[in-house]
């Protein structure tokens, strides 16, 4: 079993299943979480007999990173090899004193998303617990490194924004994020966590009553005729449903405004009508809109809106009290951005 897929009561079960004292579960959270230890050797205040029953029973381990990239924007981009021999995509995008990770949850994604490289890719699985909080460790250990890396950085922000749908793989993503919210743990704010879905209507009341992260909604376009070619997962929630169940997300506030996420597709869903169509349609929830300029891959057909048509767009949405930004594309020549990834071994 490894470890770092197990919440703390998890690992209090177990120590007690060994006849080990519940300080000791502690002793041995705090040397993966805190210390970032990788072995069991590394435990060095847990009796050697402890060590060497742990060491052959289970395991403290994170994805292989198989390959590494770095943008021109210090965007970094990595393949990580699973158990398995499947690989998954994860990213480290920095901004002045901010380190955002982008997860996955999922290797593969069977939303196939008009736009989206990532549904390009046959779905295989979703990630265990232990991957997605390896991610996440992998990462932290990456920055501390004293090689290519700076060593001063710090991870501050993680957004389930990687490969996957999250609330396709909910127990799991779940768990993981309890694991890093734990305050004796990573103590990552559920504030610094956003968790990305297509529009899983089902789940998002429970993810805001269960663990109260940070929403933000792929949208895409206002409407169930426009929504409906771009997101095949429409026929199955509609843009009534999803809108309706953001409107109940628990804890929205103006403080905790849902992100309401656009990709900007010229000649799609770029006009000013829409733009009015779409301010009618959240008049009313805590919310703001990220308008992403469209990151092109070899073979999709569709082309980015040009910057003047965004800013329209954007001038609309503002005028009529809606609180807009427009995403900087980041990784885009290391094929990083918002819509790139695509596991390969190539």
């Amino acid at each position: 079993m490894n470890l770092t897929g197990l919440t703390k009561n998890a690992f209090v079960t177990l120590f007690e299943g060994m006849r080990a004292p519940k300080w000791r579960a502690a002793q041995v959270w705090n040397w993966i979480y805190k210390n970032g230890a990788d072995s069991f050797d590394k435990m060095t205040n847990l009796p050697a007999e402890m060590r060497a029953r742990l060491q052959e029973e289970h395991s403290v381990q994170t994805p292989k990173i198989v390959r590494h990239e770095l943008s021109n924007d210090g965007t970094e981009k990595f393949l990580m090899l699973m158990e398995d021999g499947n690989t998954v995509e994860m990213v480290l995008i920095p901004e002045g004193d901010r380190n955002t990770l982008c997860v996955s949850s999922q290797i593969g994604c069977c939303v196939k998303c008009a736009f989206c490289y990532t549904g390009t890719q046959a779905f295989e699985r979703n990630l265990e617990t232990h991957e997605i909080v390896g991610q996440v460790l992998l990462a932290r250990q990456c920055l501390h490194d004293s090689g290519s890396l700076n060593s001063k950085r710090t991870l501050t922000n993680i957004v389930m924004m990687g490969m996957g749908e999250p609330f396709h793989n909910y127990e799991n993503v779940a768990n993981a994020l309890r694991v890093l919210m734990d305050q004796d743990g990573l103590a990552f704010s559920k504030r610094r966590i956003t968790l990305s879905t297509s529009g899983v209507v089902p789940f998002i009341k429970r993810c805001g009553e269960e663990l109260g992260v940070n929403l933000a909604v792929s949208l895409h376009a206002p409407n169930d005729e426009i929504r409906g070619k771009l997101m095949p997962i429409n026929k199955q929630y509609n843009v009534k449903q999803l809108i309706d169940a953001c409107r109940e997300y628990p804890n929205a506030s103006d403080a905790r405004r849902i992100t309401f996420e656009y990709v900007m597709l010229k000649g799609v869903n770029d006009s000013e009508k829409l733009a009015k169509e779409l301010a009618a349609l959240i008049e009313g929830i805590p919310g703001k809109v990220n308008l992403i300029p469209w990151n092109p891959w070899e073979g999709a057909h569709f082309v980015t809106s040009p910057e003047e048509q965004i800013d329209r767009f954007a001038n609309v949405l503002s005028r009529a009290g809606v609180t807009v930004m427009v995403r900087s594309p980041r990784g885009q020549d290391i094929s990083a951005a918002c819509g790139q990834l695509k596991s390969a071994m190539t």
